[in-house]
């Protein structure tokens, strides 16, 4: 076992490496060409890492007319790579004001579920208001936060048959608390998404939390972002 952690280590603390798989965890799927931009390495350089990242089994690659896009092989490896960022010493992590109302810190996507503080403000107010049950290491919804999701747009059963961890505390680096992660934390996103509550940002994990965004948490959950 010892080996094949010291294996994992050396292979996610390659720089170019740890680059690839941290532009990787907004979520969305990228390119060679863009990967290598966003590594700050040559095309050829960064085309022999992603071939051992997808050897490893941490990516997978999906063809696309003459493109071929590289993307997580599964949630678990987006949520390591995010798990790593709490080793920093949290004098460094918090570089900037905790109360700093945009930027990464303050809302962003953790592969495909809502971080940031804005994420550890809707996950505690979800259990505050009985919504969410904290269990163990994963949460359940409660029967009047069934009805509340439905009402969300959010259908609590379906998600629970998706072959995924329906929900989980995911420690956010930059908070240092929970927000949801799994099914139930991607729902969410999705939902905020479409409702036009939050928005991404090109080329950056970055959330936008709108002014309906803000209206509608603090109506739904009493929170003020």
């Amino acid at each position: 076992m010892e080996l094949q952690i010291a294996d994992i280590a050396t292979l996610i603390g390659e720089p170019v490496r740890a680059k690839i798989l941290w532009a990787l965890l907004d979520g969305r799927a990228y390119t060679a060409t863009e990967l290598a931009l966003f590594a700050d390495a040559s095309p050829q350089n960064a085309s022999i890492h992603l071939s051992k990242l997808v050897k490893a089994d941490f990516l997978e690659v999906a063809t696309q007319g003459r493109h071929r896009y590289y993307r997580f092989s599964n949630q678990n490896v987006a949520y390591a790579i995010e798990a790593l960022a709490n080793l920093i010493p949290d004098n460094k992590a918090r570089s900037k004001p905790a109360d700093e109302k945009h930027g990464i810190k303050y809302c962003r996507t953790c592969y495909d579920h809502l971080a940031g503080k804005v994420g550890v403000l809707i996950n505690e107010a979800l259990i505050t208001k009985g919504i969410t049950v904290q269990s163990e290491n994963n949460y359940r919804v409660s029967d009047s936060g069934i009805e509340w999701f439905f009402r969300m747009g959010i259908d609590v059963d379906l998600l629970k048959d998706e072959r995924r961890f329906f929900a989980k505390p995911c420690l956010d680096w930059s908070e240092r608390r929970y927000h949801i992660a799994g099914a139930l934390g991607a729902a969410i996103l999705q939902r905020m998404l479409l409702l036009d509550w939050v928005r991404k940002t090109k080329n950056s994990r970055t959330v936008l939390v709108t002014t309906k965004g803000k209206k509608e948490l603090y109506e739904n959950l009493g929170i003020e972002v």
